[in-house]
Protein backbone atom coordinates (compact mmCIF):
# COMPACT_ATOMS: atom_id res chain seq x y z
CA UNK A 1 0.00 0.00 0.00
CA UNK A 2 1.34 3.39 -1.14
CA UNK A 3 2.28 5.94 1.50
CA UNK A 4 0.34 9.30 1.08
CA UNK A 5 3.14 11.97 -0.15
CA UNK A 6 4.22 13.64 2.99
CA UNK A 7 3.97 11.04 5.75
CA UNK A 8 7.45 9.55 5.30
CA UNK A 9 9.07 12.79 4.99
CA UNK A 10 6.85 13.59 8.31
CA UNK A 11 7.82 10.52 10.01
CA UNK A 12 11.40 9.81 8.86
CA UNK A 13 12.27 13.40 10.06
CA UNK A 14 12.35 12.39 13.42
CA UNK A 15 14.65 9.89 13.24
CA UNK A 16 18.38 10.91 13.13
CA UNK A 17 19.97 7.53 12.13
CA UNK A 18 17.75 7.21 9.05
CA UNK A 19 18.63 10.79 7.91
CA UNK A 20 22.12 9.79 7.81
CA UNK A 21 22.04 6.95 5.83
CA UNK A 22 19.98 8.55 3.20
CA UNK A 23 22.92 11.40 3.60
CA UNK A 24 25.36 8.59 2.99
CA UNK A 25 23.42 6.70 0.23
CA UNK A 26 22.74 10.05 -1.71
CA UNK A 27 26.68 10.80 -2.01
CA UNK A 28 28.01 7.64 -3.00
CA UNK A 29 28.15 7.44 -6.72
CA UNK A 30 27.43 4.38 -8.47
CA UNK A 31 30.16 2.21 -9.88
CA UNK A 32 28.18 2.32 -13.61
CA UNK A 33 28.60 6.38 -13.36
CA UNK A 34 31.32 7.74 -15.13
CA UNK A 35 33.16 10.03 -12.43
CA UNK A 36 33.00 13.94 -12.74
CA UNK A 37 36.29 15.61 -13.05
CA UNK A 38 37.29 18.20 -10.57
CA UNK A 39 38.53 21.32 -11.65
CA UNK A 40 40.44 23.98 -9.70
CA UNK A 41 41.22 27.71 -10.75
CA UNK A 42 44.83 28.52 -10.37
CA UNK A 43 46.47 31.89 -10.73
CA UNK A 44 47.46 32.94 -14.09
CA UNK A 45 51.19 33.32 -12.72
CA UNK A 46 52.67 31.49 -10.39
CA UNK A 47 55.49 33.06 -8.15
CA UNK A 48 58.78 31.37 -9.25
CA UNK A 49 61.47 30.91 -6.93
CA UNK A 50 64.60 33.16 -6.72
CA UNK A 51 67.57 31.70 -7.96
CA UNK A 52 71.13 32.85 -7.64
CA UNK A 53 73.20 34.14 -10.02
CA UNK A 54 75.83 32.40 -12.04
CA UNK A 55 79.30 33.79 -11.84
CA UNK A 56 81.31 31.75 -14.20
CA UNK A 57 85.14 32.78 -15.33
CA UNK A 58 85.12 34.68 -17.90
CA UNK A 59 86.59 31.68 -20.11
CA UNK A 60 83.82 29.66 -19.29
CA UNK A 61 81.54 32.15 -20.21
CA UNK A 62 82.24 32.53 -23.55
CA UNK A 63 82.99 28.80 -24.35
CA UNK A 64 79.02 28.25 -22.94
CA UNK A 65 78.11 31.41 -25.03
CA UNK A 66 80.05 29.89 -28.41
CA UNK A 67 77.65 26.34 -27.45
CA UNK A 68 74.74 27.85 -27.13
CA UNK A 69 74.73 29.40 -30.51
CA UNK A 70 75.58 26.24 -31.84
CA UNK A 71 72.60 25.34 -30.58
CA UNK A 72 70.22 27.67 -31.84
CA UNK A 73 68.38 27.45 -35.18
CA UNK A 74 69.59 29.77 -38.09
CA UNK A 75 67.59 33.58 -37.90
CA UNK A 76 67.53 33.57 -33.90
CA UNK A 77 68.66 35.93 -31.96
CA UNK A 78 71.76 36.20 -29.49
CA UNK A 79 73.52 38.48 -27.02
CA UNK A 80 77.17 40.06 -28.44
CA UNK A 81 79.59 38.35 -27.26
CA UNK A 82 82.70 40.74 -25.41
CA UNK A 83 86.15 40.58 -27.22
CA UNK A 84 89.19 40.97 -25.83
CA UNK A 85 89.83 44.37 -26.98
CA UNK A 86 86.13 45.06 -24.94
CA UNK A 87 87.54 43.58 -21.72
CA UNK A 88 90.99 45.41 -22.79
CA UNK A 89 88.59 48.86 -22.99
CA UNK A 90 86.31 48.24 -20.15
CA UNK A 91 89.77 47.77 -17.62
CA UNK A 92 91.50 51.15 -19.31
CA UNK A 93 88.23 53.39 -18.35
CA UNK A 94 88.19 51.47 -15.43
CA UNK A 95 91.96 52.18 -14.36
CA UNK A 96 91.27 56.27 -15.72
CA UNK A 97 88.02 56.59 -13.58
CA UNK A 98 90.26 55.36 -10.25
CA UNK A 99 93.18 57.87 -11.15
CA UNK A 100 90.30 60.74 -11.49
CA UNK A 101 89.01 59.42 -7.88
CA UNK A 102 92.94 59.72 -6.39
CA UNK A 103 93.48 62.84 -7.84
CA UNK A 104 89.57 64.56 -6.32
CA UNK A 105 90.90 63.39 -2.99
CA UNK A 106 94.29 64.15 -2.86
CA UNK A 107 93.32 67.70 -4.01
CA UNK A 108 94.21 69.04 -0.60
CA UNK A 109 97.56 66.75 0.10
CA UNK A 110 98.81 68.02 -3.73
CA UNK A 111 98.07 71.55 -3.00
CA UNK A 112 99.53 71.51 0.54
CA UNK A 113 102.68 69.87 -1.05
CA UNK A 114 102.97 72.55 -4.06
CA UNK A 115 102.73 75.37 -1.40
CA UNK A 116 105.59 73.56 0.46
CA UNK A 117 107.61 73.49 -2.58
CA UNK A 118 106.66 76.92 -3.96
CA UNK A 119 107.90 78.35 -0.25
CA UNK A 120 110.79 75.96 -0.25
CA UNK A 121 111.99 77.71 -3.70
CA UNK A 122 111.77 81.64 -2.64
CA UNK A 123 113.57 80.99 0.63
CA UNK A 124 116.36 78.99 -1.75
CA UNK A 125 115.99 81.79 -4.09
CA UNK A 126 116.17 84.52 -1.21
CA UNK A 127 119.34 83.06 0.53
CA UNK A 128 121.20 83.25 -3.53
CA UNK A 129 119.96 86.78 -3.83
CA UNK A 130 121.58 87.28 -0.30
CA UNK A 131 124.90 85.23 -1.10
CA UNK A 132 124.89 87.53 -4.44
CA UNK A 133 124.83 90.89 -2.59
CA UNK A 134 127.32 89.97 -0.20
CA UNK A 135 130.04 88.18 -1.61
CA UNK A 136 129.62 89.03 -5.69
CA UNK A 137 131.77 91.32 -7.32
CA UNK A 138 129.15 93.16 -9.66
CA UNK A 139 127.57 94.73 -6.33
CA UNK A 140 131.45 96.55 -5.12
CA UNK A 141 131.46 99.57 -4.22
CA UNK A 142 133.69 101.33 -7.08
CA UNK A 143 131.89 105.11 -7.08
CA UNK A 144 132.26 107.44 -3.56
CA UNK A 145 130.10 111.05 -3.80
CA UNK A 146 130.59 113.59 -1.07
CA UNK A 147 127.57 116.11 -0.48
CA UNK A 148 126.59 118.81 2.36
CA UNK A 149 130.20 120.12 2.44
CA UNK A 150 131.11 123.90 2.41
CA UNK A 151 134.39 124.21 4.41
CA UNK A 152 135.26 120.77 4.09
CA UNK A 153 137.08 119.69 0.82
CA UNK A 154 134.95 117.08 -0.74
CA UNK A 155 138.36 115.62 -2.49
CA UNK A 156 140.54 114.91 0.83
CA UNK A 157 136.86 112.95 2.31
CA UNK A 158 137.09 110.96 -0.84
CA UNK A 159 140.44 110.46 -0.63
CA UNK A 160 140.01 108.88 2.96
CA UNK A 161 137.55 106.99 2.22
CA UNK A 162 139.46 105.23 -0.98
CA UNK A 163 140.53 102.10 1.24
CA UNK A 164 137.09 100.74 1.14
CA UNK A 165 136.39 100.38 -3.09
CA UNK A 166 135.82 97.43 -4.17
CA UNK A 167 134.23 96.14 -1.05
CA UNK A 168 130.63 94.74 -1.64
CA UNK A 169 127.87 97.49 -0.80
CA UNK A 170 126.43 95.28 2.06
CA UNK A 171 129.40 94.62 3.77
CA UNK A 172 130.59 98.55 4.53
CA UNK A 173 130.90 99.70 8.12
CA UNK A 174 129.17 102.83 8.29
CA UNK A 175 131.04 103.29 12.20
CA UNK A 176 134.24 102.42 10.63
CA UNK A 177 134.26 105.46 8.10
CA UNK A 178 132.68 108.09 11.15
CA UNK A 179 136.21 107.07 12.47
CA UNK A 180 138.25 107.57 10.00
CA UNK A 181 136.43 111.24 9.02
CA UNK A 182 136.52 112.09 12.90
CA UNK A 183 140.28 113.85 11.30
CA UNK A 184 137.91 116.33 9.85
CA UNK A 185 137.04 119.16 12.78
CA UNK A 186 134.47 120.42 10.64
CA UNK A 187 132.64 117.24 10.03
CA UNK A 188 129.98 117.29 12.74
CA UNK A 189 127.98 114.00 11.80
CA UNK A 190 127.88 112.07 7.91
CA UNK A 191 125.24 109.55 7.04
CA UNK A 192 126.13 107.06 3.88
CA UNK A 193 123.37 105.90 1.09
CA UNK A 194 124.04 102.75 -0.86
CA UNK A 195 123.27 103.14 -4.68
CA UNK A 196 123.62 99.61 -6.67
CA UNK A 197 125.12 98.25 -8.00
CA UNK A 198 128.41 100.11 -7.16
CA UNK A 199 127.75 103.75 -5.98
CA UNK A 200 127.84 105.24 -2.36
CA UNK A 201 126.58 108.35 -1.40
CA UNK A 202 128.51 110.21 2.03
CA UNK A 203 125.84 113.15 3.34
CA UNK A 204 128.14 115.35 5.29
CA UNK A 205 127.13 117.93 8.35
CA UNK A 206 129.63 120.19 8.91
CA UNK A 207 129.71 122.14 12.38
CA UNK A 208 128.24 125.56 12.77
CA UNK A 209 131.08 128.15 13.34
CA UNK A 210 129.68 129.93 16.51
CA UNK A 211 132.59 132.80 16.84
CA UNK A 212 136.61 132.81 16.77
CA UNK A 213 139.03 132.98 20.25
CA UNK A 214 142.46 134.54 20.43
CA UNK A 215 144.98 132.41 20.98
CA UNK A 216 148.71 132.68 21.11
CA UNK A 217 149.09 131.56 17.22
CA UNK A 218 146.39 134.01 15.86
CA UNK A 219 142.82 132.86 16.27
CA UNK A 220 140.71 129.80 16.48
CA UNK A 221 137.47 128.90 14.71
CA UNK A 222 134.93 126.86 17.14
CA UNK A 223 131.70 126.00 17.04
CA UNK A 224 128.94 125.72 19.91
CA UNK A 225 130.94 122.96 21.65
CA UNK A 226 134.53 125.14 21.23
CA UNK A 227 135.97 122.20 18.72
CA UNK A 228 138.38 124.21 16.75
CA UNK A 229 136.92 124.18 13.27
CA UNK A 230 139.98 126.10 11.46
CA UNK A 231 143.21 128.36 12.58
CA UNK A 232 144.18 131.17 11.17
CA UNK A 233 146.51 134.17 11.90
CA UNK A 234 144.44 136.91 11.29
CA UNK A 235 140.82 137.93 13.03
CA UNK A 236 138.11 134.88 11.43
CA UNK A 237 135.38 137.69 9.52
CA UNK A 238 131.87 137.25 9.76
CA UNK A 239 131.74 135.88 13.05
CA UNK A 240 132.26 137.85 16.97
CA UNK A 241 135.39 137.84 18.57
CA UNK A 242 134.73 136.09 21.99
CA UNK A 243 136.88 137.22 24.79
CA UNK A 244 137.37 134.55 27.15
CA UNK A 245 138.61 136.83 30.23
CA UNK A 246 138.01 134.00 32.72
CA UNK A 247 138.52 129.92 32.08
CA UNK A 248 138.31 128.27 28.70
CA UNK A 249 136.12 126.79 26.14
CA UNK A 250 134.56 124.55 29.00
CA UNK A 251 133.63 127.17 31.36
CA UNK A 252 130.56 128.18 32.06
CA UNK A 253 131.28 131.74 30.65
CA UNK A 254 131.71 130.47 27.51
CA UNK A 255 128.96 128.30 27.35
CA UNK A 256 126.71 131.70 28.32
CA UNK A 257 128.20 133.49 25.61
CA UNK A 258 127.58 130.84 23.26
CA UNK A 259 123.54 130.34 24.27
CA UNK A 260 123.07 134.14 24.40
CA UNK A 261 124.66 134.07 20.11
CA UNK A 262 122.51 131.01 19.46
CA UNK A 263 118.87 132.53 20.55
CA UNK A 264 119.42 135.61 18.53
CA UNK A 265 118.03 136.22 15.17
CA UNK A 266 120.41 135.60 12.35
CA UNK A 267 120.42 139.49 11.02
CA UNK A 268 120.63 140.28 14.46
CA UNK A 269 123.61 137.99 15.39
CA UNK A 270 125.36 139.32 12.16
CA UNK A 271 125.83 142.96 13.97
CA UNK A 272 127.27 141.43 17.28
CA UNK A 273 130.81 142.53 16.70
CA UNK A 274 132.55 140.47 20.08
CA UNK A 275 131.08 139.28 23.24
CA UNK A 276 132.83 138.61 26.78
CA UNK A 277 131.54 137.67 29.79
CA UNK A 278 133.27 137.18 33.54
CA UNK A 279 130.29 135.30 35.34
CA UNK A 280 127.54 133.28 33.41
CA UNK A 281 125.24 136.16 34.79
CA UNK A 282 127.12 139.15 32.65
CA UNK A 283 127.84 138.66 29.28
CA UNK A 284 128.16 141.99 27.25
CA UNK A 285 127.94 142.23 23.34
CA UNK A 286 129.75 144.36 21.24
CA UNK A 287 127.95 145.88 18.08
CA UNK A 288 129.69 146.85 15.12
CA UNK A 289 129.36 150.67 13.68
CA UNK A 290 130.16 153.86 15.93
CA UNK A 291 130.74 151.48 18.97
CA UNK A 292 127.44 150.48 20.90
CA UNK A 293 127.13 147.39 23.13
CA UNK A 294 124.90 145.62 24.71
CA UNK A 295 123.94 144.69 28.74
CA UNK A 296 122.68 141.52 28.45
CA UNK A 297 123.33 139.64 31.65
CA UNK A 298 122.12 136.09 31.60
CA UNK A 299 121.69 133.98 29.40
CA UNK A 300 117.74 133.01 30.54
CA UNK A 301 114.71 134.42 28.74
CA UNK A 302 117.20 135.75 25.71
CA UNK A 303 114.51 135.25 23.16
CA UNK A 304 112.63 138.01 24.89
CA UNK A 305 115.80 139.90 25.16
CA UNK A 306 116.60 139.54 21.71
CA UNK A 307 113.16 141.34 20.63
CA UNK A 308 113.33 143.74 23.00
CA UNK A 309 117.03 144.57 21.37
CA UNK A 310 115.55 144.86 17.69
CA UNK A 311 113.10 147.40 19.42
CA UNK A 312 115.24 149.68 20.52
CA UNK A 313 117.89 149.66 17.63
CA UNK A 314 114.74 150.45 15.12
CA UNK A 315 114.39 154.10 17.38
CA UNK A 316 117.74 154.88 17.86
CA UNK A 317 120.26 156.50 15.96
CA UNK A 318 122.76 154.39 14.35
CA UNK A 319 125.26 157.04 14.68
CA UNK A 320 124.91 157.72 18.37
CA UNK A 321 127.46 156.01 20.71
CA UNK A 322 125.74 154.33 24.13
CA UNK A 323 124.69 151.36 25.51
CA UNK A 324 121.43 148.82 25.42
CA UNK A 325 120.12 147.30 28.53
CA UNK A 326 118.25 144.59 28.02
CA UNK A 327 119.21 142.43 31.34
CA UNK A 328 115.35 143.52 32.23
CA UNK A 329 113.43 142.01 29.61
CA UNK A 330 110.60 144.20 30.86
CA UNK A 331 112.30 147.41 30.60
CA UNK A 332 115.18 148.05 27.65
CA UNK A 333 116.88 151.26 28.06
CA UNK A 334 119.20 153.11 26.05
CA UNK A 335 121.81 155.04 28.25
CA UNK A 336 123.80 157.94 25.96
CA UNK A 337 127.51 158.39 25.74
Amino acid sequence: MKRPEGFDSATDSTDPQKRRSERRQSRSVSPTEPRRPVTRSLPRSLPTAPTSPARPSIARALTTQKASQRAKPVGATSTPVPTRQDVRRAGRERRRYERREVRRFTTRTRNRRWALTGAGLLLVGLVGLVVVAVFSPILALRHIDVVGTARVDAGRVQSSLSQHLGTPLALLNEQQMTRELGAFPLIRSLSTQLVPPDTMIVHITEREPVGSVRVSAGYDLVDPAGVTLEQSAERIPGVPLIDLRVGDRSAPPFQAIVDVLLSMPADLRARVDSASALTPNSVILGLDGVGQSVTWGSAERSSQKSALLAALISVTDPAQIGRFDVSAPENGIFHAG
